[in-house]
């Protein structure tokens, strides 16, 4: 199995916590328009995109779900899982067929209890996902509900 370069973050994951992460992962393939999972509900795992794209929304009182950001290749899919009460803070759906690697995020979770340098690592990577898509939410819900041109940065 080879190990992607893992990306979505200001720095990528060191080779060798890279080895460890992906020796919990597992082939997955999801279909256009499956639902990975729902805004509230339990975050148990997560994904890495091999091939594909997956379509992150999010729930908008009175219209239809907002689309926030499309990810790809070698990008995290969920980072809930890291963060008590484990539960999704948006929705995530196949935008085309999808090929990745998902990962058990108990399994995970242990692995960065066990090791804390690991975990470190994994709370880094995360945490960079974070900042980005949070930024990225912000600017997409101005483009779509501000006055506009209001979704750019100052």
């Amino acid at each position: 199995m080879n190990a992607p370069v893992l990306t979505s973050t200001p720095r990528a994951l060191p080779a060798e916590h890279r080895q460890q992460l992906m020796g919990l992962a597992r082939e997955v393939a999801f279909p256009t328009g499956t639902r990975l999972f729902e805004e509230g509900r339990q975050a148990d795992r997560f994904w890495i995109i091999r091939t594909g794209t997956v379509d992150l929304d999010m729930r908008v009182p009175g219209r239809r779900a907002a689309v926030i950001e499309t990810l790809g290749h070698n990008e995290l899919v969920g980072w809930s899982w890291l963060l008590a009460p484990h539960r999704w803070r948006l929705g995530a759906e196949a935008a085309s067929p999808v090929r990745a690697w998902e990962f058990d995020a108990a399994a995970v979770r242990a692995l960065c209890e066990a090791d804390p340098e690991f975990g470190r690592v994994i709370a880094q990577w995360v945490g960079g996902v974070v900042a980005r898509r949070l930024q990225a939410a912000r600017t997409r819900l101005l483009d779509l509900y501000g006055p506009h041109g209001s979704g750019g940065l100052r």
